[in-house]
């Protein structure tokens, strides 16, 4: 007897942040514009790879757009979860764009390491305070949405890069001022690069995580598999199963051993509201599959999976 409770809703954890995200990257486009204006009149390495940076943000943000609005089409026979799955991809693919421009910017930062050129740090500092300065509003504007979506936490991670970004070009604009080591430029963009790869990596083990259908952090199988051997009737539980198809939307499967007098409809029903419940109270997953099992048919089940 199987049994499925919960529905996958049409409308994804980013799709309802789709005006947040709007606003960042209208914040950011205009603020690479105006760094890559000043890296070109200043010279600065550490700026051009500020607005490099963004831009790559405003690309990550502009898919997760994208793939917030296939992942909002509704299901159909051949894609039964619809294409939630967008997301988790469009993911994959930010994750990547940061990996390639820390890449980029590390090669050019040490291709000039002993040649640093003059650098117009007025214009520098100009630029670099404008970005910081759009980087915290665009932070604020993601708060709290950056922990309901893949796609939203890595634009918020881009976007705390790119401040952190910033305040490395003013720290180099202000010590270029100071002493005249034109060389705190190319450090600058060093440690720009630097900070986006461990972020980057972060956000694609997450990703991989949900490709691979790896169980959703913090939940333990062994833990569900007791509370629901705690529910009246149940003898046994195997073929456990528990994934993610895109954030925010965790799915269950199980088998569930009973007692052989539990299988009328009366009791088969209050069996499967009582399992229900325990997932969804205790786990906050309302995606779940049960099939029900007597006790008698145990012989016949193939013990292959957890």
């Amino acid at each position: 007897m199987g049994h499925d409770h919960g529905h996958v809703s049409g409308l994804t954890a980013a799709g309802r942040h789709r005006k947040r995200l709007l606003a960042v990257l209208a914040i950011t486009l205009a603020v690479v514009l105006v760094q890559a204006v000043g890296a070109g009149l200043s010279g600065s390495l550490s700026l051009l790879a500020d607005a490099g940076h963004m831009l790559s943000d405003a690309a990550g943000v502009t898919i997760a757009l994208l793939a917030a609005w296939i992942a909002g089409r509704p299901a159909s026979d051949q894609r039964t979860y619809g294409y939630q799955r967008a997301e988790v991809l469009a993911a994959l693919a930010n994750a990547l764009v940061l990996i390639t421009i820390s890449v980029v910017i590390f090669t050019e930062a040490l291709r000039r390491i002993g040649s640093a050129p003059d650098v117009q740090t007025d214009i520098m500092l100009f630029a670099a305070i404008l970005g910081a300065a759009a980087n915290i509003a665009s932070l604020l504007i993601l708060r709290g949405a950056h922990q309901e979506s893949l796609n939203v936490r890595g634009a918020y991670l881009e976007v705390l890069g790119d401040l952190l970004g910033s305040l490395a070009v003013i720290a180099a604009a202000v010590i270029i001022m100071l002493t005249g080591f034109n060389a705190a430029d190319t450090i600058a963009s060093v440690l720009i690069a630097l900070m986006i790869l461990p972020r980057a990596w972060h956000l694609l083990r997450d990703v991989v995580d949900v490709l691979l259908e790896a169980s959703p952090r913090g939940v333990e199988v062994q833990m569900i598999r007791e509370h629901i051997l705690s529910v009246e009737g149940v003898t046994d539980v195997h073929d456990i199963h528990i994934w993610t198809i895109t954030s925010g939307v965790p799915v269950f499967s199980a088998h569930v051993v009973v007692e052989d007098g539990v299988l009328n409809a009366r009791g088969a029903d209050q069996l499967l509201d009582k399992l229900v419940v325990c997932l969804g109270t205790h786990f906050d997953t309302d995606h779940c599959t049960f099939q029900l099992e007597p006790a008698s048919h145990s012989e016949h089940e193939s013990r292959q999976h957890a």
